[in-house]
């Protein structure tokens, strides 16, 4: 039977390998959880870097909207800058950090599409805001002012008055597959934890402890 966490109280008493899960993306679930129990503001944004075929990095921050159970979920516009790197390089790594508690969190792996129909599932519940503004923006293109965007904007939210408001085609989800999966805690003196989880085969990983 898996471990259940333990690691519930301070976090300057330490991480040890028995207080953790075995399925550290169940690990992860439960430590997003606990940001979101202590009030965080979005506890699910994540530092994002991708890469170009050069190996020329880049970083931002993105939320992420889904953790299964062989890796995470994000969301974005096909034409941006991160979505031609990942279609030229398709693995990415990133990092939740979350000050107030004293945890961070970084998963490295692969990254593919979502299938239509996922995307479309979760762009059906975003709010009627959030939807006009992935059709109005030509994400990480350069535009000529902000009143470009909001012209946009009152164009869509006009055309689509009277009906459901669809996904565009040029907006969609990704998943990144965990292979690796760090979980890092903060201690006395810089004496931090660092539990790496890499993937061995189907449903098993091997658990190291990392030198801060």
């Amino acid at each position: 039977m898996p471990h259940q966490p333990t690691d519930s109280g301070p976090a300057r008493a330490g991480l040890g390998e028995s207080g953790l899960n075995e399925d550290p993306l169940a690990q992860f679930r439960h430590w997003l959880e606990a940001a979101a129990l202590a009030g965080l503001p979005e506890p699910a944004a994540a530092a994002l870097a991708t890469a170009t075929q050069a190996a020329r990095p880049s970083v931002r921050m993105v939320i992420l909207r889904a953790v299964g159970l062989r890796g995470v979920v994000f969301h974005t516009h096909y034409g941006s800058r991160k979505a031609r790197e990942l279609e030229a390089n398709p693995w990415a790594a990133l990092v939740c950090y979350w000050r107030e508690l004293e945890r961070q969190v970084r998963i490295e792996g692969p990254v593919e599409k979502l299938s239509a129909a996922e995307s479309d599932a979760y762009f059906g519940t975003r709010p009627v805001g959030s939807r006009l503004s992935a059709w109005a923006s030509p994400q990480s293109g350069v535009i000529p002012d902000r009143v470009f965007l909001e012209r946009r904007v009152e164009e869509l939210t006009a055309r689509y008055r009277h009906g459901p408001i669809p996904r565009p085609p040029f907006w969609g989800g990704y998943h990144l597959e965990a292979e690796r999966i760090e979980f890092w805690r903060a201690g006395p003196h810089r004496l931090h934890d660092r539990l790496l989880y890499t993937r061995a085969a189907e449903g098993m990983w091997r658990i190291e402890r990392l030198a801060p």
